[in-house]
């Protein structure tokens, strides 16, 4: 198996004749903890975007496991898990239903019809939805019902449970209070309870005070990465550079 899961090479990215990307380099190995940091509009969404395939580069490359993403199975591209700022549940859903949709990438057709149908096991949802905090009387409630914090957590929750090999996360404490958030970092961070979680992580920050515990810093702005360091060679003047 390759240290590298994912690469770009000089991948460019246009929305409307919008440079949003410039020029991009960019290596995640395995294993690593990465935290991504710039000012709303760096391009962080873009880059986590076309880092999970959801997008192609308008130029350069992109590969996963050394292949470009197109040429990927089934299997490979469940490997990759993703949680959205905008979060992306479905409202015609309960939030068990969400949590267990982070099942389909390894579930047959019958599951995804029996999940839509409310018959499926939430078993497994459950035990994902426990360990980020919510509560029982949340989980059969449809997700136009219940709050902003609880939907960021179900997000979680869905993502968490498909077990991926990486994880990649847009601004994923957003609406979280402090407490909620540090918990939730040290769980994706610091497994506990026999949990499996990535082992391989990005995830976008504004916070500088939630860096503990990730061993690489990416700053972007105007949609170029503009410092890659060890967690321990960061600096202010790195972080001058973004903000």
């Amino acid at each position: 198996m390759t240290d590298i899961l994912l690469e770009l090479k000089d991948v460019n990215y246009k929305y409307k004749n919008n440079l949003i990307l410039n020029k991009i380099n960019l290596q995640i190995n395995y294993g690593e903890k990465i935290a991504l940091l710039g000012k709303s509009g760096a391009g962080k969404t873009t880059l986590i975007s076309i880092l999970n395939g959801t997008i192609n580069p308008t130029k350069g490359k992109a590969k996963f496991f050394n292949r470009e993403f197109d040429k990927l199975n089934f299997d490979q591209k469940s490997k990759i898990s993703t949680i959205w700022q905008d979060l992306r549940l479905i409202e015609d859903l309960s939030a068990e239903q969400n949590v267990n949709c982070g099942l389909l990438g390894k579930e047959s057709f019958l599951f995804a019809f029996k999940n839509l149908l409310n018959i499926s096991s939430f078993n497994k949802a459950h035990k994902y939805m426990q360990i980020c905090n919510l509560k029982k009387s949340v989980y059969s409630k449809n997700i136009r019902k219940i709050s902003g914090g609880q939907k960021q957590r179900v997000a979680i929750a869905r993502s968490l449970i498909q077990e991926s090999d990486i994880l990649l996360a847009d601004e994923p404490f957003n609406n979280l209070d402090p407490k909620l958030t540090l918990n939730i970092k040290n769980l994706i961070l610091i497994p506990k309870n026999k949990l499996r979680v990535p082992n391989t992580i990005l995830i976008s920050l504004h916070r500088l005070d939630l860096l503990k515990g990730f061993n690489r810093i990416i700053g972007m702005k105007n949609g170029e990465i503009v410092f890659d360091v060890e967690k321990n060679k960061l600096k202010n003047f790195h972080l001058n550079k973004i903000y």
